[in-house]
C-alpha cells in the first residue's frame, strides 16, 4: 500500500507539436517538492518536436500518428498507454484533438487543458484575434477541467493579460504562452494536491451531506458537524474531523453499524478507517479522507447511511423520495 501522505502523481501529457508547456511542466515537475511527475509523453504526430525534448531528458514516450485511424480506436490506443505508464492524471498540452465523449468521461475529474482565453470568453480557435476584434482590455489563458462540452469545463486557474494598443494576434500570443507557463505548473501541483487539503475536502463533504434531506450545518467541538432534523432538535449524522484530538487523519465522522463492523473495518482496511478518538465507543467511525485513492460516492454512501441511523421516522422516507426524483 503506498504511502498516500507523501504519494507523487503521475502524469501522461499529450501533445501535437513543440511542447513548450509540457516543458514548463517537466522542469516544474523537477523541484524539490513537486507532487507530480511526468510519466509519459504522447503525441499524435510521431515527429512531434516534443517527443524529441522529452526522450533527452529520459521521459518515457508514446507516439502514433492519427490519419486512417476511426477517432475511437486512436484516442483507446493513446489511453492504454497512458494507463500503462501509470498515468493517474492527463494534461493535454496544445494536443489538437478533439477526444471522444467515452474517453473523456473516463477520466473525469482527472483530465487538463490550458486554453489561451479567459474562459468562458472564446472558447475555440483564433481566441486573440476575437479578443483584439472585440476591443476587450485583457486577453489571458485559462487551466480547466476537460469535459464533453469543449473548454467548458470547471476552471481551475487563469491569469489576465493586457492587451496593448495596436497588438497583433501574434505579439498577445506570445504574452500569452509565457503566461500559459507559469500557470499551468503551479495549477497542476495544487490540483494533484487536493486530496490533502482539509479546505477542499471540507467542501466536498459539505456538498454532499447538505444534499442530502433537511440537513443543516452545525459546529461541534470547534469543528464542521451535519445534522438532520430542525435547527433546535436536529440530530448530528456526520462530523469533519481536520487532524483533532492528535488523529494523524483528515476525516469524516460517520455512524456504523456498531463496535463489530467498526472493529472489523479498521482492521482490514487501515488506510481507509480509524477509530476515532471519543466517538469510537459510541459506535462512529472515521473515513480517512486525505488519501489519493478515495472514492467519493462511498464517501456519499457512508453520509447515505449515517443520515439514515439517525433520521427521525417523520422524515426517514425523504431520502427514498429524493432518490425516485
Amino acid at each position: 500500500m503506498p504511502d498516500h501522505a507523501t504519494a507523487t502523481a503521475k502524469v501522461a501529457v499529450f501533445v501535437s507539436g513543440t511542447g513548450t508547456n509540457m516543458a514548463a511542466l517537466l522542469y516544474a515537475s523537477r523541484l524539490p517538492g513537486s507532487p507530480y511527475e511526468i510519466a509519459l509523453v504522447a503525441a499524435n504526430d510521431p515527429a512531434a518536436p516534443a517527443l524529441a525534448l522529452a526522450r533527452a531528458e529520459g521521459v518515457p514516450t508514446f507516439a502514433l500518428a492519427h490519419a486512417g485511424m476511426a477517432r475511437e480506436d486512436h484516442d483507446a490506443a493513446m489511453e492504454r498507454a497512458a494507463r500503462d505508464a501509470g498515468a493517474q492524471y492527463i494534461v493535454l498540452a496544445g494536443y489538437m484533438r478533439i477526444l471522444t465523449p467515452g474517453f473523456v468521461g473516463r477520466w473525469e475529474g482527472r483530465m487538463l487543458n490550458i486554453h489561451p482565453s479567459l474562459l468562458p470568453a472564446y472558447p475555440g480557435l483564433d481566441t486573440h484575434a476575437r479578443a483584439i476584434a472585440a476591443g476587450d482590455s485583457y486577453g489571458g489563458t485559462s487551466v480547466h477541467l476537460v469535459t464533453e462540452e469543449l473548454d467548458a469545463g470547471e476552471i481551475l486557474g487563469q491569469i489576465a493579460i493586457a492587451i496593448q494598443p495596436g497588438d497583433t494576434p501574434a505579439a498577445l500570443a506570445a504574452r500569452v504562452r509565457l503566461a500559459e507557463h507559469q500557470l499551468y505548473p503551479r495549477v497542476l501541483a495544487d490540483f494533484v494536491s487536493r486530496w490533502n487539503d482539509p479546505q477542499h475536502l471540507l467542501a466536498r463533504v459539505r456538498t454532499l451531506a447538505l444534499a442530502l434531506p433537511r440537513t443543516h450545518e452545525r459546529e461541534s467541538h470547534g469543528a464542521p458537524g451535519f445534522r438532520v432534523g430542525t435547527e433546535k432538535s436536529g440530530k448530528f449524522f456526520a462530523h469533519f474531523s481536520d487532524r483533532h484530538h492528535g488523529a494523524p487523519h483528515v476525516s469524516l465522522l460517520v455512524k456504523c453499524a456498531g463496535l463489530d463492523e467498526l472493529e472489523t473495518l479498521v482492521e482490514a482496511q487501515p488506510h481507509a478507517y480509524h477509530k476515532p478518538a471519543y466517538y469510537g465507543a459510541s459506535g462512529w467511525i472515521g473515513v480517512i479522507l486525505n488519501r489519493a485513492d478515495l472514492d467519493w460516492d462511498d464517501v456519499a454512501h457512508w453520509l447515505r447511511r449515517s443520515w439514515q441511523q439517525v433520521a427521525p421516522k417523520s422524515i426517514a422516507g425523504l431520502l427514498d423520495t429524493a432518490d425516485a426524483s
